[in-house]
């Protein structure tokens, strides 16, 4: 496709992308309707390759996920998209909804589809780049692995990445188009998954002296728990401590042999993160003392707080200031207790991370993320990926 030189103007990426705006839809509702958890995507992988290769890309698997460059040296822009699904079943009302057990609910699949335009747009204009992009389409974000994955398999070396760009988009009752950053604080909170196991002594249910009832010691352990946000966080932090599962024995009238409850704690503040985890474990261990039993703590995930750089994002802010595109509106100081894994990468390379709104402002978009029922708006879709390839060819020229 021909288009015009940067000084001719600055909407050929969102009018081009506009012209692919269907087959970047397909690949969408393909993914969709293909959606798998986890680490291990094989079909997701299969056809983002498939896809890069048919645009001229030369895709290579990094750990299990995929990259691929363009360019021609100089520094190295990293953009990534995730393309992981729920483990749940989808009732979105859908037509293209996916029956397997598996829902592309936080819409990962919205990702890896407007890089995947992205990076036919890119190809088109690699000899105009003044540097390099590199791209990361990413497993298993929703278990905070998949960034760890990729870093171990070398994503961020060969060649060095510089900085990096992520989007997200965000589900809800909200016209398309916003775009919500944080260029002064921590933009989301972290996240530690963790398991308390709790052992006591199993006995019939008309006898409990003779027994240690974990059941007991286990609601103990969670109410002491939400103490530790309520008296021991200071309110001009954030802390959220949830406990999600709790599961002890099979009969009515037995005390069991063990409790097991599961949870996460999420903070905006690195310090006061290590603080509770520190206490969550001791009060497990005491409370179950208390009463007879032990208690083991596990963590079951752990990734930090993703602080962008301020810098390098309102770097893209101006980039994207630069785009007539209808209903892009910025949104700056956006602070989610929700977590991300693009946390590590923030950690070691300069790098920013913005949503894009994808809602609906009637009844389909009533539903947020992680909602089986979730609906995203495919109109952002061509939105996305022009600033994904705006940013990557501005920023490249600023920064050679």
């Amino acid at each position: 496709m021909a288009h015009r030189s940067r000084r001719d103007g600055i909407m050929d990426e969102y009018q081009e992308a506009l012209s692919l705006a269907d087959e970047t839809v397909r690949n969408r509702r393909h993914i969709h309707q293909n959606a798998e958890v986890g680490l291990d995507l094989p079909k997701t992988v299969d056809f983002v390759c498939e896809k890069l290769e048919e645009y001229g890309l030369a895709p290579k698997r990094c750990g299990h996920g995929v990259t691929a460059t363009l360019g021609h040296g100089g520094k190295v822009l990293l953009l990534r998209a995730d393309m992981d699904a729920l483990p749940m079943y989808e009732a979105s009302g859908e037509p293209f909804s996916c029956a397997d057990g598996a829902v592309h609910a936080c819409g990962h699949d919205m990702h890896a589809a407007m890089l995947l335009c992205a990076a036919r747009m890119l190809k088109e204009r690699e000899d105009e780049l003044a540097g390099t992009v590199k791209l990361m389409f990413q497993p298993a974000e929703e278990v905070f692995k998949g960034s760890l994955d990729m870093m171990a398999a070398g994503i961020l070396e060969d060649p060095h990445v510089d900085a990096a760009l992520a989007y997200h988009v965000g589900a809800g009752r909200m016209p398309a188009g916003l775009y919500m950053y944080n260029d002064a604080d921590t933009m989301m909170f972290s996240v530690d998954g963790f398991r308390i196991k709790v052992l006591g002594k199993p006995s019939h249910g008309a006898y409990p002296e003779l027994g240690v009832d974990p059941i007991n010691i286990g609601v103990h352990v969670h109410l002491a728990l939400q103490e530790l946000v309520a008296r021991e966080c200071s309110s001009y932090k954030s802390c959220v401590l949830t406990v999600g599962q709790f599961h002890a024995g099979s009969a009515a009238n037995s005390i069991p042999a063990e409790a097991v409850l599961e949870g996460t704690l999420r903070t905006d503040d690195e310090e006061l993160r290590q603080h509770v985890l520190g206490r969550i474990r001791e009060v497990a261990v005491r409370q179950a003392e208390v009463f007879g039993g032990t208690a083991e703590v596990t963590s079951l995930s752990a990734c930090p707080p993703l602080v962008c750089d301020p810098d390098l994002t309102r770097e893209m802010v101006g980039y994207m200031g630069e785009m007539d595109v209808p209903g892009m509106t910025p949104v700056p100081g956006v602070h989610a207790s929700a977590s991300e894994d693009f946390s590590f990468v923030a950690q070691r390379v300069p790098s920013t991370f913005m949503y894009l709104s994808a809602g609906y402002e009637d009844e389909r978009g009533e539903r947020p993320a992680h909602d089986p029922r979730v609906r995203f708006n495919e109109e952002v879709l061509p939105i996305g990926a022009a600033c994904l390839t705006h940013c990557a060819v501005r920023w490249l020229e600023n920064n050679r």
